[in-house]
């Protein structure tokens, strides 16, 4: 099992780099993120944008780019097709979000007949690395599906708990988070929680144990959760943490990153290949372990030995 982002380019490099599209790559942080990913034998680049500012800017930053290594694609929609034309036909086994609006990213990702559908749901999870516990935290959903319904949640923790199954989680606890750990008929977020961790308890979801609702603190922290004398095993120990909407997930990890300084990685999970969505100011660092994990994403996924889940009805 991981438990740091350290140990994820130990974890890929025993196979061949995977090869990334990155639509409208005219972004110094993208480009330096390639660039170390190329340099520890992760990932090999493919930058679609721009070509002159691709290559200027890999330049500035010491990467004398080959011709092959980008293709001329100024205009972004334009760009956002043609990189996920080139997972989709095979070229290149990872697509990912370079200076672009994240909407018109996943136009071309979600396109029913060239885009990345696979069938399932897709779902964006934050991997969010806490140092201090020796511990990843994964947080869904917080940058694709605005207000979902029970349904999606439960399509959402399954996305979740696949991915934590890549990092070697076995059987994730899952917290489902409103601002309540008390089941509140005003609050529909902690109606939510309760439905899905009865569903739980009758055998629903494959693979994890899925409890709520929790506040924040009584999720994360065992003394928070004893204070107020929950009993549950996912009470202080939640691996997956799912939030009631995107604004809840977003200003989470963002408050975890920008002010808190701890790291990151953003993909999106369902699709038929790996999708790296970050923000447009996230740093290099967190692009970098967002390809490192849609690598070891991609490695499991060539080899057959993960699948999503499906809920029991």
């Amino acid at each position: 099992m991981l438990t740091s982002f350290e140990e994820l380019p130990r974890a890929v490099c025993a196979e061949p780099p995977r090869r990334v599209a990155v639509a409208a790559a005219n972004d110094a942080s993208v480009i330096a993120a390639l660039k170390q990913a190329s340099e520890e034998n992760v990932a090999e680049p493919v930058f679609i944008g721009d070509r002159k500012r691709i290559t200027a800017c890999a330049f500035d930053l010491g990467w004398d780019l080959r011709d092959d290594q980008v293709l001329d694609f100024p205009d972004e929609i334009a760009a956002a097709r043609e990189a996920v034309r080139q997972v989709r036909d095979g070229a290149c086994d990872i697509v990912m979000k370079g200076l672009i609006h994240t909407d018109d990213f996943l136009r071309a990702v979600l396109d029913k007949e060239s885009g990345l559908r696979s069938g399932a749901a897709m779902s964006h999870v934050f991997v969010m690395e806490v140092p201090a516990q020796k511990m990843l935290v994964f947080v869904t959903d917080a940058a694709m599906n605005i207000a979902p319904d029970l349904v999606r949640k439960a399509e959402i923790i399954l996305n979740a708990v696949y991915l934590a199954n890549v990092f070697g989680f076995e059987r994730p606890t899952v917290a489902a988070v409103a601002a309540v750990e008390l089941v509140n008929p005003a609050m529909p977020a902690t109606l939510d929680a309760a439905a899905l961790a009865k569903m739980s308890d009758r055998g629903q979801f494959p693979n994890c144990v899925v409890d709520g609702p929790f506040g924040f603190d009584n999720a994360v922290s065992l003394a928070a959760a004893q204070q107020k004398n929950i009993s549950s095993p996912v009470a202080g120990r939640a691996d997956i943490l799912l939030v009631p909407d995107i604004e809840a997930g977003n200003m989470l990890v963002k408050c975890f990153s920008h002010l808190a300084g701890g790291r990151t990685a953003g993909v999106l999970v369902g699709a038929s290949a790996p999708v790296v969505l970050t923000s447009r100011a996230d740093s290099a660092d967190a692009k970098f372990t967002s390809i490192a994990t849609a690598v070891l994403m991609a490695n499991m996924h060539r080899g057959g030995k993960l699948k999503i889940g499906r809920v029991h009805y």
